[in-house]
């Protein structure tokens, strides 16, 4: 992903009390300015301990930038993500499952992890998008398939909240 790129047009299957709804790219990230941050998986432990509980902690500071929402996604499925939203308790990040990786790869993110037993997840990224535009692009540095290590530093919540803070949209007309 490049800054200026456009989001990919994908559908994601989101299940509503026990109905199948699906939910787009553009009802996502139309009309807002976003943060999207990718993770290798739901339960895991970087994710689960540092990533998205900073994240889910530091949101009324990205709102004071002119963030509209934040979103993790995770090539998982439905279930898993909402059971660890529910385990994160979580009142202000959404969830978005890509369970078959397909927004992943279409971004470039997709990795295998087949030497831990994952399959394909996405690689660690953080991004800002205005109205489904990538504004700034936070990927971990040499991305690849099977590494045995997970980088986290450039994809921080603190990170991205620095840039945020020097990229404001609060009192810009």
């Amino acid at each position: 992903m490049r800054r200026g790129a456009r989001l990919p047009d994908v559908t994601f299957k989101t299940r509503v009390v026990d109905q199948w709804v699906d939910k787009t790219t553009s009802d996502y990230f139309s009309e807002k300015r976003v943060i999207l941050f990718g993770l290798p998986g739901a339960f895991t432990p970087t994710c689960s301990n540092f990533q998205l509980p900073d994240f889910e902690r530091l949101h009324p500071e990205f709102l004071a930038t002119g963030i509209d929402a934040v979103y993790c996604m995770s090539v998982n499925d439905h279930f898993v993500m909402d059971a660890w939203r529910v385990d994160q308790e979580l009142q202000n990040v959404e969830v978005i499952a890509d369970g078959s990786g397909t927004f992943t790869s279409e971004i470039g993110m997709l990795v295998k992890k087949d030497n831990l037993g994952f399959g394909n997840r996405s690689w660690r990224y953080a991004l800002v998008a205005n109205d489904g535009v990538v504004e700034i692009f936070f990927p971990e540095a040499s991305i690849s398939d099977n590494r045995l290590d997970d980088p986290y530093e450039i994809s921080s919540p603190q990170n991205v909240l620095q840039w945020c803070r020097n990229h404001s949209t609060i009192g810009v007309e």
